[in-house]
């Protein structure tokens, strides 16, 4: 089933949300991984990639170079990134006046079954300036 960008973008408005970054590590995450329809041939995911969805405009992606190619299938732009450095200068254009950002991700593990993202990449993003919600 291909992601309808259209309906993210409508409940993110609704939730007052400025986006919607998916996030996947490795597997960690099936939620964004199956949203973000990486299940299919070809599609190697063994360097950490995001998908944000805002509220409005065009999605945009990050991915490491060696998998340049994973979110292809995806509308949007995209950015590359190789190494740690690259990754924060592409986290921080990806985030680019986003305040609020939905993730896979509840707050003090409230309800385990929903946090697929480590504390280390919330402390990550929220280091640059976005509350993750």
């Amino acid at each position: 089933m291909p992601l309808d960008i259209t309906a993210v973008q409508r409940a993110l408005r609704q939730d007052q949300l400025d986006g919607w970054l998916l996030y996947d590590f490795q597997g960690s995450n099936p939620v964004s991984y199956r949203l973000a329809g990486m299940g299919g041939a070809g599609h190697l995911a063994t360097r950490r990639w995001f998908y944000l969805i805002p509220q409005s405009g065009d999605p945009r992606a990050l991915v490491h170079a060696i998998e340049r190619h994973n979110l292809d299938h995806l509308p949007g732009t995209k950015i590359v990134y190789a190494g740690r450095a690259q990754l924060q200068a592409g986290l921080t254009t990806l985030l680019g006046g986003i305040k609020r950002v939905a993730m896979e991700y509840s707050k003090n593990c409230a309800i385990p079954y929903v946090s697929r993202v480590d504390a280390g990449t919330i402390e990550l993003i929220e280091s640059i300036g976005a509350e993750v919600a």
